[in-house]
């Protein structure tokens, strides 16, 4: 990766002092190490054990669990080759075994631990769930504070990129004018945030949660970004109009329109009179309901019943890959040493992730907490920006997008990325940010 891509390093004499602004009147009491998700994250105790006041966290994983990971990888039992020459019947044994290969041999989690402990993390509870982010703020004055959302099979380690480009953008070609303060949660049962215990988190919970937050952090003025359930989330936030929330930038928007959904649901054809982008956007949409889709019923229908992915690392990566046809391509393609917006690091920081804090189940509930139609509109009265990546489930054609979002102060098509556009493209995902929240400062 170039340097300009790089996250924002900061040293622990800075972590310590953003950790002090942040609690405020809070004071901590020594650095006593409590672990909400055990052997993996170190919170500080606030005194009085205050759980709503901000701590910081700091993440370490000792190393018989990256021991038990390799030996896990490598006592993998692998069923015979698929009987095609495609990925048409799922993630394909070459690629698997490729990736075991570099996994068990190559990868160094701890490159990704010190990544992450340059930033500053913590903690607080909301809504009686510990709640982790990463919080950024920008050195230059009148930075916009914004909160980004990742979804699934992601994590915060999509945003990495694009944290020093947004908070810094004079050290990254930009303009100080275009500086943004940024917070980055994890989602409620995904990466160093606690797991739901109960029933009830769904986006609709998790986006009053994300107002708490920015509350709490002292935020009167904000917009927030989404793809995939960040999208839903986000979206969430800006039907609950809290004062704050003046505009929101999504990367998988939900404009898809009823005459459409129903076509798309009956199998029926494409209505007649569709434009090439929204006869385009119909057949991306019919594809993936019919060949892409079966991830997320299971999730949503029997997410239990997914015990394989907790015990095997394997069994975790090959379901996380098979999210959809385009992001899978590109991975196969980066595990046969082809050069990509992501890499094989990139690619395992994110699945290591998910193994070592054991939220692949915890991560899959959402999908069964939601009620929520993905790509229906959702009649948001706010200001929205969209970027459309052509690699993305469905490019949403302007024409849907426009009626969608009533005021909608942003369209772009772009050349290139797909689903996980921050950490594929950061740096168009960077400039796009940029563009879509300029005329709101």
């Amino acid at each position: 990766m170039s340097n300009d891509t790089r996250p924002q390093v900061t040293s622990r004499r800075r972590f310590i002092g953003l950790a002090a602004t942040a609690v405020a009147a809070v004071s901590l009491n020594r650095l006593a190490f409590a672990q909400t998700n055990p052997s993996v994250t170190e919170i500080v105790q606030s005194a009085g054990g205050d759980k709503s006041a901000i701590r910081p966290l700091r993440v370490h994983v000792p190393e018989p669990r990256l021991a038990d990971l390799r030996r896990r990888i490598n006592a993998t039992v692998w069923p015979e080759r698929e009987t095609v020459t495609d990925a048409s019947q799922g993630v394909q044994l070459a690629t698997m075994q490729q990736l075991a290969h570099y996994w068990s041999t190559n990868y160094d989690w701890r490159k990704v631990e010190t990544r992450l402990n340059a930033l500053p993390q913590f903690v607080t509870d909301i809504d009686g769930l510990d709640i982790h982010f990463i919080h950024i703020r920008s050195k230059h004055k009148n930075a916009l504070p914004m909160i980004v959302t990742h979804g699934w099979p992601g994590s915060i380690i999509e945003q990495l990129k694009i944290i020093g480009p947004l908070t810094d953008p004079t050290g990254h070609g930009g303009d100080a004018s275009d500086a943004f303060d940024v917070v980055i949660p994890s989602l409620p049962g995904y990466g160093f945030s606690g797991k739901p215990t109960t029933t009830g988190w769904d986006p609709q919970r998790i986006a009053r949660a994300w107002v708490t937050l920015m509350n709490r952090l002292g935020y009167t003025r904000y917009v927030a970004q989404g793809g995939d359930w960040g999208n839903a989330v986000t979206e969430q936030m800006a039907l609950l109009t809290p004062p704050g929330l003046i505009a929101i930038h999504t990367n998988m928007p939900a404009t898809v329109p009823d005459d459409i959904a129903n076509a798309l649901k009956y199998g029926n054809p494409a209505p007649a009179g569709l434009s090439p982008d929204e006869q385009h956007a119909f057949d991306q949409l019919d594809y993936f309901y019919k060949h892409g889709l079966g991830y997320a019923q299971e999730m949503a229908g029997r997410p239990q019943t997914l015990y394989g992915i907790e015990d095997s690392p394997i069994g975790l990566a090959a379901w996380m890959l098979d999210h959809d046809a385009a992001s899978q391509a590109l991975i196969a393609r980066v595990f046969q040493g082809k050069s990509e917006g992501l890499s094989r690091d990139d690619i395992l920081d994110n699945v290591t992730l998910y193994w070592l804090t054991n939220t692949g189940i915890s991560s899959a509930r959402l999908y069964w907490e939601n009620k929520l139609n993905f790509f229906e509109p959702k009649h948001i009265a706010i200001p929205v920006a969209v970027s459309v990546f052509p690699d993305e489930i469905y490019s949403a054609p302007k024409s849907w997008t426009e009626k969608a979002y009533p005021k909608l102060i942003h369209y772009n098509r772009l050349p290139k990325g797909g689903h996980f556009a921050a950490w594929e493209q950061p740096q168009t995902f960077t400039d796009e940010v940029r563009v879509s929240f300029r005329s709101l400062r």
